[in-house]
């Protein structure tokens, strides 16, 4: 890898981790908190798909992801999202390299799979929430219980489905939006 696949990787995080945030700030709000497996991948699309553009080097897929689950753990999240991260990163670095950089249907399906890892963000709510909400008591009691209620352990697998399929989403979102990016990198 070059200095500049390393600003790439650096300057797409960034944008990717401020949309992160600002939708992670509607999670206040009890609804809002399942829907972040919804709107983070069709938003996070968008500069995602633009970044595929400039992948052509192993690696630099996975590197992203590995930054996005550090910087959960390093904003108050558990270790979850950064091993999940690690090995939903390598999946869709994996997925890309299959389209030798090139496949447009393999990029969206690759927004799919590296959308994934914001799912990690949600497994100490269902197996060990208790620890959990320990460190959240400021929250309050009436939030706490109205995410629980929002979200039984069988939702578990329901948002990591929903990851995927509005990573897709947001893949052909962000595909059909840097149609002319596409086009530039030999991809469409």
């Amino acid at each position: 890898m070059k200095g500049k696949d390393l600003v790439n990787i650096g300057i797409f995080s960034a944008i990717y981790f401020v949309i992160v945030f600002i939708v992670a700030m509607m999670g206040t709000i009890p609804i809002f908190l399942p829907m972040l497996a919804v709107i983070v991948p069709i938003l996070g699309g968008i500069p995602f798909m633009l970044f595929l553009t400039r992948v052509n080097k192993f690696g630099m897929i996975w590197i992203m992801s590995v930054i996005m689950g550090a910087l959960m753990l390093l904003t108050g999240m558990s270790w979850q999202p950064l091993v999940v991260s690690v090995v939903t990163g390598l999946l869709a670095e994996l997925v890309y390299k299959s389209g030798n950089y090139k496949s447009a249907a393999k990029a969206v399906l690759t927004n799919g799979v590296f959308s994934l890892w914001i799912g990690g963000n949600y497994l100490p709510l269902f197996f060990a929430a208790e620890k959990y909400w320990a460190s959240r008591q400021n929250f309050g009691q009436d939030y706490i219980d109205a995410v629980n209620k929002l979200m039984p352990t069988w939702m578990c697998p329901v948002l990591f489905a929903a990851a995927f399929i509005c990573g897709v989403i947001g893949g052909l979102l962000g595909r059909k939006l840097m149609k002319k990016h596409f086009v530039k990198a030999g991809i469409a």
